[in-house]
Order: structure tokens, then C-alpha cells, then sequence
């Protein structure tokens, strides 16, 4: 058909398209394709605006604000938004403002660094259990399945209590991760069971490839855009987490402070002073809602059946 088009997805290594200047073809990488397909997703980029400026504000806001998180103002207890405490104060006088860029800051974080650390760990062991297969197989998901039964929520809660002070947070980063790659390791062992039955694969068995080799080349890269997908809603998993922990007092706790901790402040004065529960929950609202945007963006931009197919 002389008007047939090349239907290229984001599942091939490159896109070829005709350069209209010389006449030839140029290839497009994979990345480059799929940052394409991200960027013609309006509410993915819009997403990805509002998280730079939550993290911007994280990073500059207590530079710019007139007031540390750990300084109260003794005669302004209570006070409405004003030009000297712009986001109010809290019933002790510490500036709203101030604590909200340090717990935005402390909660990001936390969602991140644990985010990142789930992924990994997750991706390791879920690969590895289905790669092996026999007996490490059986025994890797009856480990799996009797770790899923454990009560994680109230171990994360038992390990943070004891914690205090400003590294209260990598101790609840850590908990966060330890109990929370189990259900995801399930998930990458069951897409993996179709990897390990692909030619490359057995190929590189045949060749005398390290086994680790094999997971650390050829499984992992290739569950790269579901790895992608988890860690940026992963992110989002983890806030929450750490916010309901913190909000029942049992997450980040004084002198260090996060969203859910000013939450916890707030709800107690909500009706004489709703500008310090208010605060805090409109930018954990607005964490949440760009998270979801970017990650939905990505699923579409990678997944080459999705509704942001076409010409990149």
C-alpha cells in the first residue's frame, strides 16, 4: 500500500520518522519517544509543574519565610494569616508557614527515599524467586506468604515509637521498606514467570551466564516500565503511610515535624483555628493529585496501547 503508515510504539528501542530537511530518516531513542508521549499529556505535564514547585517550596520556603519551624512567636499564639505569619500560627506560636515547608520537605522524603528502596528490593527478590524456580521457588513464596499475614502496620508503628528526634524519619523510612516490598514482590515474581521462558534468556543459560547476571541484564531492565510506574506511585503510598502514622502519633515526631504531625495539631483546633489544619491539607492534597497525574502520564506514555498513541 503506497499510504501505509509505520505504527511504532513505545515498546520498540527507536522511532523512525522522515527528516524532512535532508530527505532521510532519523531514529528516535526509546526515552526520547517516551518523554514525547508524556509531554502531549497536558495533565501529565501539569502534574509534573505542581511537583516542582511542592518541592521548590520545600527546598526555598524556609529561606524565604521570616520564621524557623522550631521558633515560636510567643506574642502571636493562635493568630490568623497575617503579613508576619503568612500561613498563621498554631496555638503554641509556631508559624505555619515554616512548619509546613519542613514537613512537605520530611514527608517527600520519606516517600522517595523508601519508594526507591521498595522498588529495588521488591525487583531483587521477586526475580529472583521466579528465575530459579524448583525448590528456591516454592520456598521464596511460602517466605512471601507467611510475611504477608504479618500485621505490618502495627510493627511500622512498634518500631517508630521508640524512635525520637530528627532521625525519628530514617527510622520510619526504614520500616516503610522493610514491610513494604511483600506484595510487590509478588506481582514482579508473577510477570517475571513469562521472562524467563523468552530465547535471550535461555540463551544466556546456555552460554554460561551467571544467574545474577542473567536477573541483573535481562529480567530487571526488562520490567523497567512497571518499575517506573510503582516508584512514582509508590511515592504517593508512602506519604500516605507516614502521614496517618505521624497523625496518630506514632510516625515523625518533636522537635522534627512532617504534614502528618501538623495534621494531628490541627484537628484538635479546627474550629478556632482551621487555617492550621487547613494548610497542610491542601498541600498534601496537592502531593497526592500530582503524583497521580505524572504516574498515570508515564503508564500511558510507555504503554503503546494506551490513549496517548500516535504520531510522537
Amino acid at each position: 500500500m503506497a499510504n501505509s503508515e509505520l505504527v511504532v510504539t513505545a515498546a520498540t528501542a527507536a522511532e523512525v520518522v522522515a527528516d524532512e530537511q535532508g530527505g532521510g530518516l532519523r531514529r528516535t531513542g526509546r526515552f526520547a519517544l517516551i518523554a514525547r508521549r508524556f509531554a502531549r499529556r497536558r495533565s501529565a505535564v501539569a502534574g509534573l509543574v505542581l511537583l516542582a514547585l511542592l518541592i521548590l517550596f520545600a527546598v526555598f520556603g524556609p529561606m524565604i519565610g521570616q520564621w524557623r519551624f522550631d521558633e515560636p512567636d510567643f506574642l502571636a499564639l493562635a493568630q490568623a494569616p497575617s503579613a508576619e505569619h503568612w500561613f498563621g500560627t498554631t496555638t503554641g506560636g509556631s508559624d505555619v508557614f515554616a512548619l509546613v515547608a519542613r514537613g512537605l520537605g520530611r514527608s517527600l522524603l520519606i516517600g522517595i527515599l523508601s519508594s526507591v528502596a521498595i522498588t529495588f528490593v521488591a525487583a531483587l527478590i521477586g526475580t529472583t524467586i521466579a528465575f530459579f524456580e524448583g525448590w528456591v521457588e516454592r520456598v521464596g513464596m511460602w517466605i512471601l506468604d507467611m510475611l504477608l499475614v504479618i500485621p505490618s502496620f502495627l510493627l511500622i508503628a512498634m518500631i517508630t515509637r521508640s524512635a525520637s528526634g530528627t532521625g525519628g524519619w530514617l527510622t520510619l523510612t526504614l520500616a516503610l521498606t522493610a514491610f513494604g516490598w511483600i506484595g510487590y514482590a509478588r506481582v514482579l515474581r508473577t510477570l517475571t514467570l513469562s521472562l524467563r521462558e523468552l530465547d535471550y534468556v535461555h540463551a544466556a543459560r546456555y552460554m554460561g551466564v551467571r544467574s545474577f547476571t542473567i536477573i541483573r541484564r535481562h529480567l530487571v531492565p526488562n520490567l523497567g516500565s512497571v518499575l517506573i510506574i510503582q516508584t512514582v506511585l509508590g511515592v504517593v503510598g508512602a506519604v500516605n503511610s507516614e502521614t496517618a502514622l505521624s497523625f496518630l502519633g506514632l510516625g515523625v515526631k518533636a522537635p522534627d515535624t512532617s504534614l502528618g504531625t501538623i495534621l494531628q495539631a490541627g484537628q484538635s483546633v479546627v474550629l478556632t483555628s482551621p487555617w492550621v489544619l487547613i494548610a497542610p491539607s491542601v498541600f498534601l492534597v496537592a502531593l497526592t493529585y500530582s503524583m497521580q497525574l505524572i504516574g498515570d502520564g508515564l503508564r500511558d506514555a510507555i504503554d503503546p496501547y494506551s490513549r496517548s498513541g500516535g504520531k510522537a
